[in-house]
């Protein structure tokens, strides 16, 4: 593994890395190269990341507390608490004009948002500059504008202004239902997404480096977030630390991909989930519920309606806020491994057949819509640890 992941490093790829392997009470950690490619501070145990998509099972835990408690329920709509998407539109073909529409079939659940289908997502990886894509780019919520830059409210103003792209529960869409899901959190707990999360999942369970921003104190373990400038073909700074966007408190604190964190604190994250919802104590979930969440709950016909990476639905499912291997093609590939990667390059998997939990952390933005070599091979790495 440490040679893999270094010629990672050693080609200029990523400056440097930070990952993590627990296996069956073992535990293998690799820090390698530095915070930044001209900078010479090496990355460290303490490093903090951007999660980015990473965010997404975090807020599927806290979404599953909310139904544990009956405060909300996986089939109720959720309209009393999102105004905004009673009664919904739909269009009627996914490159249409926005006013060729049809009535919504039924209302949107929690169960819709977890399971990315709400017919709210990324229109624009499969019908990019139709009339519906160009509207989300106009009002700033495709995922590239990380983060939205107003206040919930107008999020979900904006959210509520724009038909269905399909039928809720029809298909599969990435990404904005998860948003929508922090949203909806917020408004049940009367409180922040933050605090929430704070006080139910990050105190619990130790993860003391885990929240929207970084603060002033700590902005040093924060790297520099790298990724490729594809119209000149350079790599280019995305967010620098000091002054970027995860140096101050966001108005939006987006459920979808807002998170830092570290590599101890994600691990954490995944070792309670391995531990059937409870770590060294603390119960964050009831197992059958993470094993609710844990399960493909899409159909066949859905997925094959619901184009994503090349090849992606050959082995892979959606759960509740979370992907799920569903068949082996590869070393890496075990039926019921569980967890997502970010946008910046940073990768979290939970693998209860092998008492596994692995977390790759570095900011360095793939340059096309695929997993990254590195990612792939981390993967790999990781399962030929195991005898």
């Amino acid at each position: 593994m440490h040679a893999t992941l270094q010629r990672h490093v050693e080609d200029g790829y990523t400056p440097g890395l930070v990952a993590l392997v627990r296996h069956a009470g073992r535990e293998y950690l690799e820090s390698l190269g530095t915070m930044a490619f001209d900078d010479t501070v090496p990355m460290a145990r303490d490093t903090i990341f951007r999660l980015a998509s990473m965010t997404k099972p975090v807020t599927a835990v806290a979404a599953m507390i909310l139904v544990e408690e009956c405060r909300l329920r996986l089939d109720d709509p959720v309209d009393p608490w999102l105004p905004e998407l009673a009664g919904r539109r739909v269009l009627r073909t996914i490159d249409g004009p926005l006013d060729d529409t049809e009535p919504a079939r039924r209302a949107i659940t929690l169960r819709d948002l977890l399971t990315f289908r709400a017919g709210y997502g990324e229109v624009g990886m499969f019908a990019p500059g139709c009339p519906l894509h160009q509207a989300q780019i106009a009002a700033r919520l495709p995922l590239v504008e990380w983060i939205f830059d107003g206040t919930p409210d107008e999020f979900m103003r904006r959210v509520g202004a724009l038909p269905l792209a399909h039928q809720p529960g029809e298909r599969w869409l990435y990404h904005l239902a998860c948003e929508i899901t922090g949203v909806l959190i917020a408004r049940v707990c009367g409180q922040p997404l933050s605090r929430f999360l704070r006080e139910r999942i990050f105190m619990p369970l130790g993860m003391r480096d885990t929240g929207f921003f970084v603060p002033d104190a700590d902005i040093d373990r924060l790297p520099t977030c790298y990724g490729r400038d594809f119209a000149t073909g350079q790599v280019v700074v995305l967010d620098p630390a000091r002054g970027g966007q995860m140096s101050r408190a966001p108005a939006f604190e987006s459920g979808a991909g807002g998170l830092v964190s570290t590599i101890d604190d994600m691990a954490a994250f995944g070792r309670m989930l391995l531990g059937g919802g409870a770590l060294d104590g603390e119960r964050i979930l009831a197992r059958p519920t993470v094993e609710l969440m844990t399960q493909d709950q899409l159909t066949p016909a859905q997925k094959a309606a619901s184009p994503f990476f090349p090849d992606f639905w050959e082995d892979l499912g959606w759960g509740l806020g979370v992907g799920v291997f569903t068949a082996r093609r590869d070393i890496a590939g075990v039926p019921g491994r569980f967890g997502w990667d970010g946008a910046f390059g940073t990768s979290w998997w939970v693998d209860p057949t092998e008492d596994l939990v692995c977390v790759l952390m570095t900011q360095r933005r793939p340059d096309a819509l695929v997993i990254p070599a590195l990612t792939r091979d981390f993967a790999t790495s990781v399962y030929q640890l195991i005898e």
